[in-house]
């Protein structure tokens, strides 16, 4: 599995963190950046959904102070799924009820222990078919 990451200027520090968990767990990690001191997150979300629509087969996560602009951003992409999740539980809906391919957080919101307890939920979670496949296809 390839997980694509990026970030903005708020959400470096974290997009960092995620990083090692991910190539910890043998996953392969392509960081989209930024390195800048000030950027615009739209910018970051597109280049980062456009390689995750490119690449069915992979994921992505978008961090930024809030992670509402990354899931806003994000979302404006057909045939993404990003989710904003703020613990294990938010987590393991996104795969398993919404089939989501982006995980969206923010770094000014959570702590690194939930953030691990997020990863946790998202890679066990699988998603789940049915009623909820329906559901999807309406979108």
């Amino acid at each position: 599995m390839k997980y694509f990451i990026a970030s903005d200027h708020a959400g470096k520090i974290l997009r960092a963190y995620v990083k090692k968990l991910l190539e910890d767990k043998g996953f392969e990690v392509v960081d989209l950046g930024c390195e800048e001191a000030r950027v615009d997150y739209p910018d970051f979300a597109n280049k980062l959904c456009e390689a995750v629509l490119g690449d069915k087969a992979s994921k992505g996560v978008l961090i930024c102070g809030s992670g509402i602009g990354m899931s806003m951003a994000a979302n404006r992409h057909i045939g993404i799924r990003a989710a904003l999740c703020h613990d294990a539980y938010t987590a393991a809906a996104a795969r398993a009820h919404n089939d989501a391919n982006v995980l969206c957080m923010g770094e000014r919101a959570i702590g690194f222990g939930v953030v691990e307890s997020i990863i946790e939920a998202w890679l066990k979670a699988e998603f789940e078919g049915g009623r909820h496949a329906d559901r999807i296809a309406k979108f």
